[in-house]
């Protein structure tokens, strides 16, 4: 049976791979989009659950800057298809979106499934067909993509491939990292996948656990080496996850992995000086517990008392002054991520030295990478997907020029 011949096949149906599909039908390609999943865009639609915050608005400088070390490797994507871009593309389908008080942008109706609907109907309109359950598992001998399908194996040849098959979180979703080895087998530089924006493991006392487990720490400042942040945190059964967490996931993963201590200091009462906090705390308290001495001079209850008592020992707490310096400088040791599936999104991928400016693998020419493929990440707050988009974008619009050039 000889195998199928397509022009312009993109693996991977989730923002990146849908992008990249748009961009190269808008071009006049026929494009085919596989999926291994029963429908696409279900990470997407995950992302949307409590709101879907695509992207940021901020100052250009400030928004490239979350990017880090990819920055350089990401400026041109990001400065074509950024986020007064992904603002008009959402307007463009039919969705109206604001800016929150905090920078981060949100479609009027906060949810994911009405842009996704909009989006797949206008790329069905454009002649880009979906092949869902298409699991890749590889090249065959010819170079040809191979595809386990329901029906058997499927074999085809293409004239370019983007590939936008994700990272390694979010297993159940479509993102299991399977890419990986045979990328590897190819000598295509892979670097390891790391869990980014993830939650950390401590080891509470069992009482803690089971009573506070579940419960935000609200209103906390959180130090590691001379970054410091101010925000939430949940207490896990495991240890701590959450927005002010992840915001430091990157430099805590990496001393953990390097054998290093890594350690979050904690204030539980920002805004209050240690010396104020101390004068309080050294007033007279007659009858009082120290629960309700902690309640009434410094605000202390609930699961931020218990975090204080879980972690400092009793002659501190019985002392004032150290009290006070407990409560602005609360040492909370990590010992490990948590595991790469739980992550938000995962670091490592497809190193930037074996791609071209437009993502196209330099020893294998027609095929291009996008999304969290690529080596890259950056905090939560719309970046990630702003980033999966223009680098998607970017993607479909090189295949597509590719394919051009090889006509002429």
């Amino acid at each position: 049976m000889r195998p199928e011949r397509l022009p312009l096949a993109v693996v991977g149906g989730g923002p990146a791979g849908l992008m990249a599909a748009e961009a190269a039908a808008a071009r006049g390609w026929a494009v085919d989009v596989f999926d291994a999943m029963p429908s696409p865009g279900r990470k997407f639609l995950m992302a949307g659950r409590g709101g879907l915050n695509i992207t940021h608005a901020e100052s250009e400088e400030t928004f490239l800057g979350r990017y880090g070390e990819a920055r350089p490797a990401l400026a041109a994507a990001l400065a074509a298809f950024g986020p007064g871009q992904v603002r008009d593309w959402m307007a463009g389908l039919g969705i109206a979106s604001f800016v929150g008080t905090s920078g981060r942008v949100f479609p009027i109706g906060m949810k994911a499934a009405p842009l996704l609907r909009a989006w797949l109907r206008r790329l069905g309109n454009s002649g880009v067909r979906l092949h869902v359950r298409h699991r890749w598992v590889g090249w065959d001998e010819a170079g040809g993509l191979r595809f386990a399908t329901p029906a058997g194996e499927r074999s085809i040849r293409v004239g370019a491939t983007v590939f936008a098959m994700g990272g390694g979180s979010w297993r159940r979703l479509g993102s299991d990292a399977a890419w990986v080895p045979h990328f590897m087998a190819q000598g295509i530089d892979v670097a390891p996948l790391r869990p980014a924006n993830c939650g950390f493991e401590v080891c509470w006392s069992e009482s803690f656990r089971q009573r506070f487990a579940g419960h935000p720490v609200k209103t906390v400042s959180a130090r590691h080496g001379d970054k410091r942040l101010t925000g939430e945190f949940v207490v896990t059964r495991h240890g701590v996850e959450g927005g002010l967490i992840y915001a430091l996931a990157a430099p805590l993963r990496d001393a953990l992995a390097a054998g290093m201590p890594a350690v979050l200091h904690l204030d539980l009462v920002p805004g209050r000086s240690e010396k104020a906090l101390a004068a309080e705390l050294a007033r007279p308290r007659g009858r009082d517990t120290l629960a309700n001495h902690l309640r009434r001079r410094a605000g202390i209850v609930g699961v931020k008392a218990a975090l204080l008592r879980e972690r400092v020992p009793a002659d501190v707490l019985a002392d004032s002054h150290r009290l006070a310096g407990a409560l602005k400088d609360l040492p909370l040791a990590l010992e490990a991520t948590r595991p790469l599936d739980e992550a938000i999104s995962t670091a490592g991928g497809v190193r930037f030295s074996c791609l071209d400016a437009a993502f196209m693998l330099r020893a294998h020419p027609g095929v291009f990478c996008a999304g969290e493929m690529l080596d890259w990440e950056a905090p939560t707050g719309g970046y990630l997907l702003t980033a999966c988009l223009a680098t998607g974008r970017r993607a479909g619009e090189a295949a597509a020029a590719w394919l051009e050039n090889q006509s002429l």
